[in-house]
């Protein structure tokens, strides 16, 4: 984690009863370290703040990888791939 950047730190509790005020706070470009059971453990950073650009789908091993399985909503995997990645 960057630990560079000074962050709000939050508890995964604090995460869950206040998700409005933070996603509000995020797009302000306030930045938080959520702890859980007391340790660091990820970091929410607002969109425009990340430094490594995603690649592109094609290059994703969740989106090129075959079925793996069968659903059990009913719905296809290619229903599943509209739904993770809009496409």
């Amino acid at each position: 984690m960057n630990m560079n950047i000074a962050s709000e730190i939050i508890n995964t509790k604090q995460l869950r009863m206040e998700l409005p005020r933070i996603i509000r706070r995020i797009a302000e470009g306030q930045r938080y370290l959520v702890l859980h059971r007391s340790k660091p453990t990820f970091e929410i950073i607002p969109h425009r703040a990340a430094s490594v650009p995603l690649p592109p789908l094609e290059k994703d091993p969740l989106f090129r990888l075959g079925d793996l399985g069968e659903s059990t909503d009913g719905a296809s995997a290619a229903d599943h791939d509209r739904f993770l990645y809009g496409s």
